[in-house]
């Protein structure tokens, strides 16, 4: 087993990053707010240099890797658009996207774009989505629309995994941005005549943070192993990602607010309008409480495989 992303895949993530930042970087999503329609517009020379719509992850492991780094280096700079939602894209429907949806109320952070949505909820039944019309700002919604669903067929069990771990990959290139802001905003701020980072509760804070976005890191790999494999556990092991990452960004964004204080609340600081634009995927399709409900009735009592024993059974 090896979980690593390949070299291929680590330059593709990082000519991403360069590509982003050349197009605005952070102003991308401040421009998205202003302008919602424009969104599009916005970053598609981009994917169109990256290539990004030509990636096949269904088909290659190769380009699946260079999909979960490109939509990681997305998340970095809290790209507005979503990435993952279409590499996830089925290979069987004239669609542009995959939407992994709850059975009920559903809905997508994808208002405002002129795209075609398939859907699919955890038991793997598809639908053709259409996204519904608001008249809300995305200050407030996040571009999150509600859909109108047109039921396909039950055929979407492969579906479900990889349109789960996508957008987790994206979330973790914002904890990435989320702790980098923090460490240098604490290297930077000083306290009683030295920097908050030289005092050990901010240290401690870090370390804290640290362990819960590194521990997703790994588990966000192994479950892109499990999609790439075709396990029948990928979708525990989606499931367990999720839940991983739901938790890890409750730990991260709370430390990196409390060690900026007001300030990162104020939209002058980056870190405010990331903390805003990962609410979509902390919460959609389903948030802490309900996916750990989901990936508790999948397994019973079976646990999950793991990266380190064949199998593992609850005692």
């Amino acid at each position: 087993m090896n979980i690593e992303l390949s070299a291929e895949a680590s330059e593709y993530g990082a000519a991403a990053l360069r590509a982003f930042e050349s197009a605005g970087g952070d102003a991308l999503v401040e421009s998205a707010e202003r302008d919602p329609c424009g969104r599009d517009r916005l970053v598609a020379p981009v994917f169109e240099g990256l290539g990004a719509w030509d990636l096949e992850p269904r088909k290659n492991s190769d380009e699946l890797e260079a999909a979960a780094a490109l939509c990681r280096s997305a998340g970095h700079w809290a790209v507005p658009y979503p990435v993952a939602e279409r590499l996830s894209r089925p290979t069987d429907l004239d669609v542009d996207g995959l939407l992994v949806i709850a059975d009920s109320n559903p809905a997508a952070a994808v208002s405002d774009l002129d795209l075609r949505w398939a859907a699919v909820t955890l038991a793997g039944q598809r639908a053709v989505a259409t996204v519904r019309s608001t008249s809300e700002s995305p200050r407030t919604t996040a571009f999150v629309a509600p859909l109108e669903l047109e039921s396909l067929d039950a055929g979407g069990a492969a579906d479900v995994a990889l349109g789960l771990v996508l957008p987790c990959w994206t979330l973790l290139g914002m904890l990435d941005r989320a702790l980098a802001l923090t460490r240098t905003h604490v290297l930077l701020r000083e306290q009683f005549g030295r920097p908050l980072a030289q005092l050990q509760g901010v240290q401690f804070q870090l370390t804290d943070a640290e362990v819960e976005r590194s521990g997703v890191e790994v588990l966000a790999k192994y479950a892109l192993w499990s999609v790439e494999a075709g396990h029948d556990e990928a979708v525990d092991d989606a499931l367990a990602l999720r839940l991983a990452a739901i938790e890890a960004a409750d730990v991260v964004f709370r430390v990196a607010h409390q060690l900026h204080g007001a300030t990162g609340f104020c939209d002058e600081t980056t870190l405010s309008w990331l903390s805003r634009y990962s609410l979509p995927l902390r919460r959609l399709p389903f948030g802490l409480s309900a996916t750990n409900a989901a990936l508790t009735a999948r397994l019973g009592r079976r646990g999950l495989t793991g990266l380190f024993t064949d199998e593992v059974v609850a005692p």
